[in-house]
């Protein structure tokens, strides 16, 4: 049966699919077909007379390419194509197993999986009698975690250890470990996953034979998700196309938010320059979202950096534009998400709505308002809040300060303690309850550490308030959790603070312990059960609801605290922002708490909206803040500059603690009230590169009105400057 390309595929797909000779950069937007379009090439290949042993087919997931290839194979009525598809490490393994001498293996070689490697990071760790009985010591998962980051980032361990400043004493042991890891992975025949990869680099690099002979067998090349491409798989992608370069790759630069992976932007950027004569395609036409979602999400891509320039469009027409909510703070944030949930629940289904965050535990608040609401919900994108072990090692606190016999969380609380198993932790339970002061004196002495836990546990209950209780337990817990967790515990109390900010609305520990524990006990199919979709953005990527809502939109939430001092990782926050709106067919929510609860002073303080929110266009969103009786101040009642922008009107100068000085008052930022020369003032359509006198070198990152911007400084962190005092860079 005959394909009428042209008359299934749009024009820009069409001539993505029919361009078979030399190199082919098809630039997909979100929900623009891209699938479609390389399921299209396959068959057109194969109907032009390549073999389809010869087409190479490269992507992320075997799924992915298992379904190309079967779409192919059903338009074509070729029930099993013998395309030489799948991932990029299983076509490694399978070029590298007639090599194993050539790599300096004496055997043949075999895959060492995840728990392969941690058997060989623990032997190599005992081998060489490094932190022998040091509980406090990366575990064998972070030391493989460590090791893949290296080598996917190709930055040394050092450079990692920038940002995880708890285990950089770990550094000398952790590099003596790494090449001991080497050695054994040669002497047992084994790869690890990252292996693969250099492995087939150096055999295609190194062996111009091998090379010439492999590539014998490849006409074509097909790369699906190249945003995500770390560098050595671009690598390899160019060794095996060096002989023909017919070879296209599909991908987004505008989607690629996996930099903490290793992935690398400038692969699909610089693509043009590695293969000269590149064609470049653009497909623009979003077959899933409302025109008014896009137009949204085309002003987003203005505000980045370096980039392909396109722009979405749909036939689908709508008149609903996404709205902008400004909630009084973090916690009425939940609640009115819930009652916007409520509302899109007439219309459609639970499954349907989706909320988006950044980091997992800023749906904390949001999960226990929805387990009160009897809302069921699926989480993905780090665990339930409820079923961390650090959130449920603190309540068990609080548990045993309401009900003496509760053992299950008595055993946690004594888990804490050295050599205390279930029989001793049931001996000493039973003691508790029988208030049998002479035995708990003998077990006090044996265990030292259990008087503490006991007299914390009596300060607990003496507290006035949950949040009192609850604070006094997390203090007594803190130097546990840095042990028991030495990994990731900074991460850990992250946590704990949002458990702090959730309990403070509670006038009893009973009710707030009642909240967290009466979610729904059914353990039903989740596939047949109608649930709210929560998940973060990273994990939301290549899904889709008719709904989406986006939660905390402030700076040092979304934009991240980290990504504001790195021009590169802000821009990769904005592409983060992008996919997450482009997750909406039909309808798109933002939220913008205008304050945040903070730990340090148990006070709400002023939040800075999110750049990338206050750079939006007014026409492109509707916006509602909520005033203090609940209610909604709609756009025409909003500040004329902006609903939300008057969080711009203080700005912090220089380093945590500094004093806020308001702009309106002054008519300058704090740090420029000191005068300086005359510079020419930015242009108001300007978001490019400048220099200030104190700060240095910069990025504007959004305008806040006519005459201020916001500029990320690296080191500084973002500032509000006078446009005048700013110099643009040409």
């Amino acid at each position: 049966m005959a394909i009428f390309y042209s008359d299934e595929l749009n024009s820009a797909q069409l001539e993505a699919a029919t361009q078979i000779d030399g190199p082919v950069l098809v630039i997909a937007g979100a929900g623009s077909g891209k699938t479609r379009t390389i399921v299209y090439r396959l068959a057109y290949l194969i109907e032009q007379g390549v073999e389809p042993w010869q087409v190479l087919l490269l992507t992320f997931t075997r799924k992915a390419a298992n379904e190309m290839i079967f779409r192919a194979g059903k338009l074509l009525e070729q029930p099993s194509l013998p395309v030489a598809g799948g991932t990029f490490h299983a076509y490694a393994f399978q070029r590298l197993l007639p090599y194993a001498e050539r790599l300096g293996y004496k055997t043949r070689i075999s895959i060492a999986d995840q728990s392969d490697s941690a058997s060989l990071i623990k032997e190599a760790r005992d081998d060489l009698k490094i932190a022998k009985g040091d509980k406090s010591f990366p575990r064998k998962t972070t030391v493989l975690s460590l090791l893949s980051a290296c080598r996917n980032k190709e930055k040394s361990l050092a450079q990692i250890l920038e940002s995880q400043w708890h285990l950089q004493g770990y550094h000398d042991d952790l590099i003596k470990i790494f090449e001991k890891y080497r050695q054994l992975k040669l002497q047992y025949g084994l790869l690890d996953y990252d292996d693969l990869l250099f492995s087939l680099e150096t055999l295609l690099r190194d062996n111009a034979d091998i090379r010439s002979e492999i590539q014998k067998n490849i006409s074509h090349i097909m790369v699906d998700e190249y945003q995500d491409t770390n560098p050595v798989q671009a690598r390899i992608v160019g060794l095996l196309a060096s002989g023909q370069n017919n070879v296209l790759v599909v991908g987004d630069d505008a989607q690629s938010i996996y930099g903490f992976r290793g992935a690398e932007i400038q692969n699909i950027l610089t693509f043009p320059d590695r293969f000269p004569n590149t064609k470049i395609i653009k497909l623009e036409q979003n077959y899933r979202s409302t025109q008014p979602i896009l137009h949204l999400a085309n002003s987003l891509l203005q505000q980045g950096d370096k980039r392909f320039q396109k722009r979405l469009f749909s036939s689908i027409e709508s008149s609903v534009l996404p709205q902008i909510f400004y909630p009084l703070s973090d916690k009425s944030q939940a609640r009115l998400v819930i009652r916007k949930i409520r509302e899109l629940k007439k219309e459609m289904p639970l499954n349907e709505i989706a909320v988006l965050f950044r980091a997992g535990f800023h749906s904390f608040s949001l999960e226990v308002e929805l387990d009160k609401e009897k809302i069921p919900f699926r989480k993905f994108g780090g665990i339930k809040f409820s079923e961390a072990a650090h959130i449920r090692d603190v309540l068990a606190f609080l548990r045993v300060s309401e009900n003496v016999d509760d053992f299950p969380s008595w055993s946690r609380l004594l888990e804490l303690i050295p050599k205390v198993g279930e029989k001793t932790a049931r001996k000493i339970h039973q003691a508790i309850f029988q208030n049998n002061q002479l035995e708990l004196s003998k077990l006090s002495v044996r265990f030292p550490l259990l008087n503490e836990i006991l007299q914390a546990v009596r300060q607990i209950r003496l507290q006035h308030s949950p949040l009192e209780a609850l604070r006094q337990a997390v203090s007594f817990y803190t130097p546990f959790l840095e042990k028991k967790f030495p990994d990731d515990y900074p991460r850990r109390q992250v946590g704990l603070e949002e458990l702090e900010h959730i309990v403070g609305g509670y006038k009893s520990v009973q009710a707030f312990l009642a909240d967290l524990c009466l979610s729904s006990l059914e353990e039903e199919d989740e596939e047949e059960r109608d649930r709210l979709v929560l998940s973060t953005i990273h994990s939301a990527k290549g899904l889709e609801w008719d709904a989406v809502l986006i939660l905390d939109l402030v700076e040092n939430r979304f934009p991240s605290r980290h990504a504001v001092e790195n021009p590169a990782e802000m821009d990769e926050e904005l592409r983060l922002m992008y996919v997450a709106c482009t997750r909406a067919r039909k309808y798109l929510g933002l939220f913008v708490p205008q304050t945040l609860y903070d730990k340090g002073s148990f006070t709400p303080l002023r939040a800075i909206a999110s750049p990338f929110v206050s750079s939006l266009p007014e026409s492109c969103c509707e916006k509602k803040r909520e005033d203090f009786g609940g209610g909604f101040l709609e756009n025409s009642d909003l500040p004329a500059n902006d609903g939300g922008s008057d969080f711009f009107d203080t700005v912090q100068v220089g380093g945590e603690g500094n004093e806020c000085v308001d702009t309106r008052r002054t008519g300058f930022s704090a740090c420029e009230q000191e005068g300086g020369e005359e510079k020419t003032p930015v242009s108001p359509n300007q978001l490019g590169y400048c220099t200030h006198k104190i700060f240095g070198r910069g990025k504007i990152i959004a305008l806040a009105g006519a005459d201020k911007c916001r500029v990320n400084f690296p080191g500084f962190g973002v500032k509000l400057i006078l446009s005048e005092y700013l110099e643009m860079e040409k």
